[in-house]
């Protein structure tokens, strides 16, 4: 694998969506997110397989979201335990959450 990861990309199906990496054999690093009216998003789930691990996908996965929500107005409830624990290591980030 290239020390570079591929760009992350934004799937949004109306009231869901996710971020994705894709990388070799066709393995996703992905983090959903549930759409709750126009001005806030769930993050539900968080999920990096074996291929990714240890270059911070899931890091950069939930840093994309915060910045998306930020440059939108919209604030984020971080329900999945990941990103959750993401949110109490950036405090950086409290302009994003739902308090």
């Amino acid at each position: 694998m290239p020390d570079q990861l591929p760009e992350i990309e934004l799937e949004d199906r109306g009231s869901k969506g996710r971020y994705v990496l894709r990388g070799p054999g066709g393995a996703e690093a992905e983090m959903t997110f549930t759409k709750v009216g126009e001005h806030q998003i769930i993050i539900d789930h968080t999920e990096v397989p074996d291929v990714f691990r240890g270059q911070g996908a899931g890091l950069r996965l939930v840093t994309r979201a915060v910045e998306d929500a930020r440059a939108a107005g919209k604030k984020i409830i971080p329900l999945c335990p990941f990103a959750n624990a993401q949110f109490r290591r950036h405090p950086e980030w409290a302009d994003v959450l739902k308090q």
